[in-house]
């Protein structure tokens, strides 16, 4: 393993690795341990006792943060016509449709989320090996697929991050910055867990929420209690 800096070891000092802290006590941690010189996103890693080999146990998913993320994300709308319009009034980066499609096709990627009419998927589809590797297709469980596309910009614009389980069955979503308020962090922290916690599969046996830890960019991290109810 890699040696670690002088401020992730005096981070380690400041609180016990093996134990468990209350949210509120977690998050003041993450942000008195988010020393580096640029604003540090807090991130939640969620261990699910799902397995994702099987369909009916994927937990992806959708969920507008109360306070937002502290970064406002490129959003790329296909989309014709008065949808188009109606994207670029709720502040869309960029919106079209062919002629987007043959930009990424060239090797375009200056955006960070897609957002699509259901009338333009047939075209949006040409992009499957490009933008689905990366995790940017438009996809109906997440509200990026819809006829509603001024709702769904604004809902990006404000704060609404997408999650997903990986291979390991851990969900690691973003809810804010280090220089959020204690308060706001828990807000964001408690919306985000709900919102996983009601998305449990049907066919997960056993133990759902197996571990939550939360972290800065560069520090460490810091288990959460999770002694939630997981229905």
């Amino acid at each position: 393993m890699p040696k670690r800096g002088k401020k992730y070891q005096t981070a380690l000092e400041k609180f016990d690795r093996n134990a468990l802290y209350e949210p509120p006590e977690a998050l003041r941690l993450v942000k008195e341990t988010a020393t580096a010189k640029f604003d540090e996103t807090v991130e939640v890693s969620i261990r699910l006792g799902i397995d994702v080999r099987h369909a009916d146990q994927q937990v992806r998913g959708a969920v507008v943060l109360p306070n937002g993320t502290g970064k406002s994300r490129k959003v790329l709308v296909f989309a014709k016509g008065d949808k188009a319009q109606e994207a670029a009034d709720a502040g869309a980066d960029y919106v079209g449709a062919e002629d987007m499609v043959e930009k990424i096709q060239g090797g375009w990627m200056g955006f960070e989320v897609t957002v699509a009419t259901p009338d333009m998927m047939s075209t949006v589809g040409k992009l499957g090996k490009l933008l689905g590797p990366r995790g940017l297709m438009p996809n109906p469980k997440t509200g990026t697929v819809t006829f509603d596309i001024g709702r769904a910009v604004k809902e990006i614009k404000a704060g609404k991050i997408e999650y997903r389980a990986d291979k390991s069955g851990i969900i690691h979503a973003p809810i804010g910055k280090a220089s959020f308020a204690q308060e706001d962090l828990g807000e964001n922290f408690s919306t985000l867990l709900d919102v996983v916690l009601r998305a449990k599969p049907a066919a997960a046996k056993g133990q759902y929420l197996k571990s939550v830890i939360v972290s800065s960019t560069m520090g460490p991290g810091i288990r959460v209690s999770n002694q939630r109810p997981a229905s």
